[in-house]
């Protein structure tokens, strides 16, 4: 049994290793600003591949330096308990999971896969799993990204949250933050986005990729005037 407690040993290491690593990226997040995700690496290892790297958008801007319009379209549509809870909505959570197992069995009933997941996840949670995890859908994973979430909320403040957010979250193919998104769809900064530009693009967070393809589609029309309405009661850190 001794090789068996050995290897046990080591990989109780290992890990402790990777939270002590997470530990200290995080806690460094306190002052310095991160110059990219792992999602953004994936995308960049992938854009370098196909040989379209020249498609690659992302600047850092401040937080002052970001429209008030865009963080509250953000809260609204993402997570509009944002500054009162402690990075994780279990409510929200349990009820993706219901929504999810209804989701699956109905599809198992007609034959076919599940078409849609719903994630509940805060933004809290987003960073942590698109700045330190892979996208997989993996208890493993989720677990991990809840004790991230939590290490964010402990180390950061919420405002340092949601600007290190808007300066890394996907926008379209090769499009992350919010300065590198204004700048493509609307051709200015984003200190300048109006509350329906705002609306628009924070509409498009869940699919980004799938509405840069449909940009004027009605959904998303309908969607930012429901976020526009519901921006005024949005709360900002």
């Amino acid at each position: 049994m001794q090789p068996v407690w050995r290897w046990l040993a080591l990989l109780l290491c290992a890990a402790l290793l990777l939270e002590l690593f997470f530990v200290v990226r995080i806690a460094a997040m306190v002052v310095l600003d991160p110059a990219s995700t792992t999602v953004q690496r994936s995308e960049a290892w992938q854009a370098l591949r196909s040989g379209d790297i020249q498609r690659w958008r992302h600047q850092w801007v401040d937080y002052a330096q970001i429209s008030d319009h865009l963080k509250r379209a953000v809260v609204a549509s993402e997570d509009d308990g944002f500054v009162d809870h402690s990075g994780v909505e279990w409510d929200a959570i349990e009820k993706a999971w219901e929504r999810n197992q209804r989701a699956e069995e109905r599809a198992q009933a007609a034959g076919r896969a599940p078409t849609k997941i719903y994630g509940g996840s805060t933004i809290t949670q987003q960073l942590a799993k698109n700045l330190l995890l892979s996208g997989e859908r993996q208890f493993a994973r989720k677990g991990q990204e809840l004790v991230l979430a939590k290490l964010l909320e402990l180390f950061l403040t919420k405002q340092r949250i949601l600007e290190i957010y808007l300066n890394h979250v996907e926008w379209g193919p090769g499009v992350f933050g919010a300065e590198a998104a204004a700048g493509y769809y609307f051709g200015k900064p984003a200190s300048r986005l109006s509350a329906a530009e705002a609306a628009r693009l924070a509409v498009m967070l869940p699919q980004p990729k799938r509405f840069a393809l449909q940009p004027k589609s009605t959904y998303l029309a309908q969607r930012a005037r429901i976020i526009m309405r519901r921006m005024g009661h949005a709360a900002l850190p």
